[in-house]
């Protein structure tokens, strides 16, 4: 089974390119995680994690959701992780996820597709979008065609600070950086209700036809990158950025 949590649509392209592969239909995360369902689970071809890196490491509201699943059937479990660039030493937290659940690990693939967080970077305009994702498709099917076949995927290439960059700078981000304070709707808000529906955490709400942050957000980039006529901004740093979703989702 092919379980992918996405919030502008990276992974989701990934769990669907590795799915036409395996023949499965992927199983999105979000509503689970949204109404806090952490019913079993069951699968008896291996499971395929398909998720975005925050900070060098999967988001935590992605691993929290699985530690607290039973995954039934198969043990065997692979991850495929989509990046800005670097997936510092994630393959490490991922494998102990699985010995955490008595699951095995069968290796961690990395994607690089472009960039949303526009809180702190860039994104790219759809052209450039466009070819870093046809740049990331041989990396895509190659994983899907190793796990169709029940083999590990080899080992990511790691730089000297991948360590460093999952552990110390991961704890930092989430301590300083992983807030919705400075999220506000503009004059452009046309009240769709679009941001609060596509929330993961079920942390906005509209309040006079306003969107409201009430203090719970893993800075997916969902609620700003999806609003239809760009009215969210984050302080700001998005300010005149391109909004970024993966045109092929």
């Amino acid at each position: 089974m092919i379980l992918f949590f996405t919030g502008t649509g990276n992974s989701e392209y990934a769990a669907r390119r590795i799915g036409r592969v395996t023949g499965e239909t992927p199983v999105s995360l979000v509503n689970r995680i949204r109404s806090r369902d952490t019913s079993p689970l069951e699968s008896e071809t291996p499971w395929v994690i398909c998720a975005p890196i925050y900070a060098w490491q999967m988001p935590r509201i992605v691993r929290d959701h699985i530690a607290a699943t039973e995954l039934r059937g198969s043990r065997d479990v692979y991850f495929v992780l989509t990046c800005g660039g670097d997936t510092g030493n994630a393959d490490k937290y991922a494998r102990k996820l699985c010995e955490s659940k008595g699951l095995r690990f069968r290796g961690m693939a990395k994607a690089v597709m472009p960039e949303n967080y526009i809180a702190m970077f860039s994104a790219p305009d759809e052209e450039e979008a466009r070819r870093i994702i046809e740049k990331a498709v041989p990396g895509i099917d190659g994983a899907a065609e190793l796990i169709k076949e029940g083999r590990d995927l080899p080992p990511v290439k790691k730089g000297v600070l991948a360590g460093f960059l999952s552990a110390a700078v991961n704890r930092g981000f989430y301590a300083s950086a992983i807030k919705d304070r400075d999220f506000f709707a503009t004059d452009a808000c046309i009240s769709c209700g679009l941001c609060a529906e596509v929330c993961p955490l079920g942390n906005i709400e509209l309040r006079d036809g306003r969107p409201v942050w009430k203090g719970t957000c893993t800075q997916c980039m969902s609620c700003i990158c999806r609003c239809p006529v760009q009215a969210i901004e984050y302080g700001k740093k998005s300010a005149g950025k391109p909004r970024y979703v993966c045109p092929d989702i």
